[in-house]
């Protein structure tokens, strides 16, 4: 592997930045071992586990339905302890699987030759943006602002609960629901945010790279040019649709348990939660829309050319002359020009947009089997199933 090879594949997305350096000091991660399961385990107990003592505690973790209690807060398990557990748990699985689809522009090789050093700079630039301290601060103000949000919401309450005592003289949150506030909310939030920067991050690295010189084919039998594996990362992100799926699933069963959502509408949300998050996985990959249309154009036309001569040398061959332009026929026998229809045919079916249906069917599945556990509560099962598969098949 030369040297600019081992550079494309050294983008590890979930290394990097102030909160990776804080971690290391911490001794809770090496940079050969990130012991995702310790750190998950540690996250959680913070973010989900701290606020269940308080609520011990103050007996507000156990009850009716009713009296909204601690382990019965559906936004509580979503939140703190599914998402933020599987947002560090998903990072080797997402760094491993993008770096093993970044390498194969270098492997396949579909970068042209004079096109690996401008690549290994761009895999540079993207480590920059990785590791810029300042997207981390933006990230993190905005989970503080959300926290502090999601405390004033909390107080206006007309009924208490695990969060808020509400009495005569007003409501005030719990020891747990400040916890919640100052700790859990900005620890879930920064790191919906870290990954979706990161998502950018990767977006604006294939962006790059599809500005380079690249050796595609229009007659690739991927149907994309030789592009049809990068089409397969969005997968690598299953577990992150999943985390967050969870959270708006929670937010959905609490909303139809106290009937603020009608049940007809559940299944357009469900339809555009859907849309927004193949949205999302498709919008890095819309930057090799344009080699693809370039690509297929001058395919097109120069098999359009060839075909031309080919069909008419053949046609002298057959009739003697040329029916059209009889006057301009070429010496040129039919046997030493190539048929390309084949090759015309290929590229007219070549796809600009590198997404099939094929490699978005787990992530698809990610998005909505939550929101369906939560249309559970007060949907039949069959009319549930019936739904998803519309969509999944859509």
């Amino acid at each position: 592997m030369t040297t600019e090879e081992k550079e494309i594949g050294e983008f590890l997305v979930a290394r990097g930045g102030p909160f990776y350096e804080l971690q290391k000091r911490l001794r809770l991660l090496h940079e050969d071992a990130q012991r995702s399961g310790k750190r998950a385990a540690i996250f959680v107990g913070l973010a989900w586990g701290v606020p269940l003592v308080l609520s011990l505690v103050a007996g507000d973790a156990f009850g009716q339905f009713a009296n909204k209690p601690y382990l019965l807060a559906p936004a509580t398990w979503a939140r703190f302890f599914i998402a933020v557990g599987l947002f560090i748990l998903m990072e080797r699985h997402v760094e491993e699987r993008l770096r093993i689809h970044l390498k194969q522009f270098a492997q396949a090789p579909l970068l042209a030759p004079g096109s690996f050093e401008p690549a290994a700079a761009a895999v540079t630039r993207a480590l920059k943006r990785r590791d810029a301290p300042l997207s981390e601060a933006v990230c993190l103000l905005v989970a503080v602002g959300l926290a502090v949000l999601s405390a004033i919401n909390m107080q206006d309450a007309n009924a208490s609960s695990w969060a808020v005592q509400v009495s005569a003289d007003g409501s005030s949150l719990t020891a747990a629901a400040w916890w919640c506030v100052v700790v859990s909310s900005p620890i879930f939030w920064f790191l919906l945010f870290r990954w979706l920067w990161r998502l950018v991050v990767w977006a604006m690295l294939l962006r790059d790279i599809a500005g380079l010189e690249l050796r595609l084919v229009a007659t690739h039998p991927d149907g994309n040019a030789g592009l049809a594996f990068i089409g397969q990362y969005p997968n690598a992100y299953a577990t992150f649709v999943f985390a967050m799926s969870c959270v708006l699933a929670a937010g959905i069963a609490e909303q139809l348990l106290s009937g603020g959502l009608a049940p007809a509408t559940y299944g357009c949300v469900m339809a555009g939660w859907l849309l927004i998050v193949l949205a999302l996985m498709a919008f890095p990959l819309q930057a090799f829309a344009k080699p693809l249309s370039d690509l297929r154009e001058r395919t097109l036309l120069t098999c359009s050319s060839q075909a031309t001569r080919h069909h008419r040398a053949a046609e002298r061959a057959l009739l003697g002359r040329n029916l059209s332009a009889a006057g301009d026929a070429e010496p040129t026998p039919v046997g030493d020009i190539p048929d390309p229809s084949k090759e015309f045919a290929a590229a007219r079916k070549l796809s600009t947009f590198v997404f099939s249906r094929k490699a978005l069917l787990p992530v698809s599945a990610a998005a909505l089997l939550p929101l369906m556990v939560a249309g559970a509560t007060q949907l039949p099962l069959k009319e549930l199933f019936k739904v998803m598969k519309r969509l999944l098949l859509f």
